[in-house]
């Protein structure tokens, strides 16, 4: 089989189904293992228990998904129209929460998937048109599908994955040439800043590699200067526990009071790092329509968000990725940002009306909230 023939028609089916970037790597991760126990051992994943769950599978394609020679790498862009000048006037007005601006629309876990399971779809057939013969693995190094370890769409060649398994994806795109890991710890692209979503397709098919991207950062350090808790606390180091995105997202607890005020009106992740980058002003607006904003989420009132019913909020964040966060944090995040608020007759009216909520949680934010619109 021509595999240099079929990797370039893989990039271009990839750009049909709207993808920006497709890339190819090997398996091999050795110098970001090293990396990725250095930081687990340091404990800067938090309460990510499943971050070491799952051992070096995480670093190891081929013991995740056994079988696996290489990984195809794909990265489709989700900035809004409006672009980075519109996430900016939002975090310069503490009436109005922020939300990250990948998370506007549909929930791309949705989106990605469903795109590289058709991009798999493709490369299947392509590979049965060329006489693919299943039981033949010594002599086309494809796993039977007896075998079941690709067994997300029947088909042998490959696994879909969108942020959804032990996956190293930003050192896999790296490796795929698809952009080099900034200081802030995203992908970026020299055309195209950090502003896209990753997914990827382990396969076992001996596709050729392409070559890993050089980083480009310099002496530039302000995304560091720009992280509002300090989190990125050395080039490429980023310490979790301080970040918004993950007290935001992946923290269940009692956010640390000395953090709080620096969370400012962020209410679900946190851009300030790539919205400071340099090279994101090459970012591009998506070209995917299920990016685009839902529910006025891109402009959204703190004292509106605070009122909605927890019906609401499952109606008005169904197939979002807010969704996952639950109710309860989603009023926690909220009290927060009104907490940073001005103060106001209708901030302290709506943090009264949730003042004793039943849930501990909740109520001790309002309750520091009401402190300070007090004081």
């Amino acid at each position: 089989m021509d595999y240099q023939r079929l990797s370039e028609d893989i990039k271009y089916w990839g750009f049909e189904l709207g993808f920006q970037r497709v890339g190819i790597c090997s398996v091999d991760l050795a110098d970001d293992e090293k990396q990725l126990q250095k930081w687990l051992a340091a404990g800067c994943h938090g309460d990510m228990h499943y971050m070491a769950r799952h051992g070096l599978k995480r670093s190891r394609p081929s013991e995740l998904i056994p079988g696996t020679l290489r990984v195809i790498s794909a990265s489709m862009d989700y900035l809004p129209e409006g672009g980075i000048p519109d996430a900016m006037r939002i975090l310069c007005n503490p009436h109005q929460g922020y939300v990250a601006r990948y998370a506007l629309g549909r929930d791309y876990h949705k989106v990605l998937r469903r795109k590289l399971i058709r991009l798999l779809q493709r490369i299947g057939k392509q590979v049965n048109r060329d006489r693919y013969r299943p039981g033949h693995m010594a002599s086309n190094h494809i796993v039977s599908p007896a075998t079941r370890n690709f067994g997300d769409t029947d088909l042998p060649e490959g696994r879909v994955f969108v942020d959804s398994a032990p996956v190293l994806e930003k050192a896999l795109a790296r490796n795929a040439g698809l952009g080099w890991i900034g200081k802030h710890t995203n992908l970026i692209q020299q055309k195209r800043g950090s502003c896209f979503l990753l997914g990827e397709i382990y396969t076992n098919l001996p596709l050729p590699v392409d070559r890993p991207s050089k980083g480009h950062c310099g002496t530039c350090r302000t995304c560091m200067v720009a992280c509002p808790t300090s989190a990125i606390v050395a080039p490429y180091q980023l310490d979790a526990r301080k970040c918004v995105a993950y007290l935001t997202i992946e923290y269940r607890g009692s956010i640390p009071l000395e953090l709080r005020t620096r969370i400012g009106n962020r209410i679900f992740g946190c851009d300030d790092c790539q919205l400071v980058c340099p090279w994101n002003r090459f970012a591009h607006v998506t070209r995917e329509k299920d990016f685009l904003p839902r529910n006025s989420l891109d402009t959204p009132l703190l004292t509106d968000l605070f009122r909605w019913s927890e019906m609401e909020f499952i109606e008005r964040t169904a197939g979002s990725a807010l969704r996952r966060i639950g109710y309860e944090c989603w009023l926690r995040n909220i009290a927060v940002a009104i907490g940073n608020a001005p103060a106001s007759t209708e901030m302290a009216t709506v943090l009264e009306e949730r003042k004793g909520h039943s849930s501990p949680l909740v109520a001790e934010h309002v309750a520091w909230a009401l402190t300070r619109h007090r004081s």
